[in-house]
C-alpha cells in the first residue's frame, strides 16, 4: 500500500482536517513521506473525474466534496433545525411576509437568534423595511422546495374551509332535549 493511499483511508476516516504532523502520526511515517503523498493525492484528485478532492485548509489538509456538489448536499442532506426555529419559520411562512418587528410580538426575543439561522439556511429572506426601521422577512423558494409545498396560501384556505365545514356540521349535530346522540 502506498503513502498517498493510506493518507487518503486517514483523510476520509477522519473526516476532518489534519495537520501534517498528525498525518505522519496515524500513518506512522515521516514528514516528508506525508508531504509527498499529499502533493500525489492532489494530483491524482485533480486529474480525475471525482466528486471528492484534497484540499488545504487554515485547519490542514482535509477530503472533501468538490464546491460543485454543495447544491446536491443542500438537496440531500437534511437540514437540522431546532424547534424554536421551526416555530419562528412557520410563523414566517404563515403570515409571509411579517415585519420582524411583528415576528419579535409574536414569538418572543429568541427570533433574533433563529432569523439569521433561518437566512444563512436560505428559507427566509430578510430586508430593510422602507416604512419603518425594522426588517421585512419572508420565506425563499428553497423553503417551498426543501419542504414540499407548492401554495401554503392555498393549504391554509383549504384548511380553513374544512375548519369551518367542520364547525358548520357540529353545530348542525348539537343535540336536541331528549334525544341521545348516537355513535
Amino acid at each position: 500500500m502506498s503513502a498517498a493511499t493510506k493518507i487518503e483511508a486517514i483523510l476520509y476516516l477522519k473526516g476532518k482536517p489534519l495537520s501534517i504532523s498528525e498525518i505522519a502520526e496515524y500513518a506512522r511515517c515521516d514528514r516528508a513521506t506525508v508531504e509527498e503523498g499529499i502533493m500525489e493525492l492532489m494530483d491524482n484528485y485533480a486529474h480525475r473525474d471525482s466528486a471528492l478532492e484534497v484540499v488545504e485548509t487554515s485547519n490542514g489538509y482535509s477530503l472533501q466534496l468538490r464546491s460543485d456538489f454543495h447544491d446536491l448536499v443542500q438537496e440531500l442532506i437534511p437540514v437540522e433545525l431546532g424547534t424554536g426555529a421551526l416555530r419562528t419559520l412557520a410563523a414566517i411562512a404563515l403570515n409571509n411576509p411579517i415585519l420582524q418587528s411583528d415576528l419579535i410580538d409574536l414569538r418572543g426575543s429568541g427570533v433574533y437568534q433563529h432569523v439569521p439561522e433561518l437566512v444563512e439556511l436560505g428559507f427566509v429572506r430578510k430586508r430593510r423595511d422602507h416604512d419603518s426601521r425594522s426588517y421585512v422577512l419572508q420565506v425563499t423558494p428553497k423553503f417551498y422546495q426543501y419542504f414540499q409545498i407548492e401554495q401554503l396560501p392555498q393549504l391554509l384556505q383549504d384548511r380553513q374551509q374544512q375548519e369551518q365545514l367542520e364547525l358548520d356540521l357540529t353545530l348542525k349535530k348539537e343535540v336536541k332535549p331528549g334525544v341521545e346522540k348516537t355513535h
